[in-house]
């Protein structure tokens, strides 16, 4: 039996209405008749989606512009007064916070260098829960919620496998997180996945399919197919440290042999090239040190062979580098080329950009946060919620 059209349906298609009018506003400050053009719906109906909006500080009005034709106009952005969505981050070398407006601009940002192989799971919750305290405290802004990114496979809110972190593994991290911040919930997510997120949401940077590789300590794959990111049937999918590219190689801390992580993740090549940090690193190179320059073509052809593989499962067009690769990018990159020149099937016929991360070391907490900005974004009752105490909140 088919429901009789009533309240329900109205309110879909209001809800659908405030979705076109917020993603709108991402592209920038506009004119209510700008956005209705832009979205198609009458003036009158941006008016009315408009006003609660405004009322709740959500969006503002910038000054009358007089663009030379027709009358002078407030365009609409979203308010620097309105809550904000907040994005941790727990990495092998270091804890990071950044508070995130709506439209993905920063209003603070922090982070604390720390070796958390061998932390426990409370030390962490405890230093990162200050962090995000004294961060959110510096924006002066409340919080719409938390997106926290872990360096391990996430499933059903549980840190299944956190190799290089052992202390999550087998935790609820974001229950354990939310209840120290007396938050209601922390959504979590793998952070290779959410600096993934980070270059489609608020804005494309690139394009509607690539592999975002997260190089660190470990080496993670967010996989972007047609705009969506690709969890595979468990959620595991994007694990590229693990592909083994020397079946009898080095031991992993996985308990397999000849990961890719092993030859390509951050440690193996500062052990390869006899070097204490990314920063020593980078300066060696720059100095033209000849050795330093061998162990990272060394690496990058490591992790060119992984990423052919996975070019040849997927079928991707771009392969952004993140993590710690940046900085040594022009280094690493033609190792990388390479090897994708020879492993890729038809290769004169499927050209591949590899390129560097544009958001560098704060694409993973970026996304964290853009994991909150995006939901309440595309459910726009959370920004409009009766009740404000369910929405934002202290900590």
């Amino acid at each position: 039996m088919t429901p009789p059209p009533g309240p329900v349906h109205l309110r879909q298609v209001r809800t659908g209405n405030l979705q076109a009018l917020l993603t709108a506003l991402l592209d920038g400050p506009a004119s209510r008749a700008e956005l209705a053009q832009r979205i198609g719906l009458t003036k009158a109906t941006i008016a009315n989606l408009v006003e609660p909006l405004l009322r709740q500080r959500i969006l503002a009005e910038d000054d009358l512009v007089n663009s030379g034709r027709g009358r002078p106009s407030r365009p609409l952005r979203f308010s620097d007064e309105a809550p904000v969505a907040v994005g941790a981050e727990i990495n092998v070398r270091h804890l990071a916070v950044l508070v995130q407006r709506l439209d993905g601009s920063t209003a603070a940002e922090a982070r604390v260098d720390l070796d958390n192989r061998r932390r426990t799971a409370d030390d962490l919750i405890d230093r990162l829960a200050e962090l995000i305290r004294a961060t959110l405290a510096e924006s002066g802004r409340e919080a719409l919620g938390i997106g926290l990114a872990v360096p391990g496979i996430v499933h059903q809110d549980t840190v299944v496998h956190a190799p290089n972190v052992p202390a999550l593994t087998g935790i609820r991290i974001g229950d354990r997180l939310a209840a120290a911040l007396a938050t209601p919930t922390v959504l979590v997510d793998n952070e290779a996945n959410l600096a993934a997120l980070a270059h489609v949401w608020p804005r494309r940077l690139a394009g509607d399919d690539f592999v975002y590789v997260s190089g660190d300590v470990g080496i993670g794959a967010g996989i972007i197919l047609d705009g969506t990111l690709f969890r595979g049937g468990s959620g595991f999918a994007g694990e590229l440290g693990h592909v083994v590219i020397e079946r009898a190689g080095r031991p992993c801390t996985c308990g397999s042999q000849g990961c890719v992580e092993q030859y390509a993740g951050l440690q193996a090549i500062l052990t390869a090239a006899g070097e204490p940090n990314l920063d020593a690193l980078c300066e060696s190179l720059r100095t033209g040190n000849t050795h330093t320059r061998s162990a990272v073509n060394c690496a990058g052809s490591a992790l060119g062979v992984a990423l052919a593989s996975l070019v040849n499962l997927c079928d991707v067009g771009t392969i952004i580098l993140g993590g710690s690769y940046p900085p040594f990018f022009d280094d690493l990159a033609p190792g990388v080329r390479a090897e994708l020149i020879t492993g890729i099937l038809a290769a004169p016929k499927r050209p591949i950009t590899l390129a560097a991360s544009p958001l560098g070391s704060a694409a993973v907490v970026r996304g964290a946060a853009a994991l909150v900005t995006r939901q309440c974004c595309l459910t726009p009752e959370l920004l409009l919620a009766p009740d404000p105490s369910t929405v934002a909140y202290e900590i």
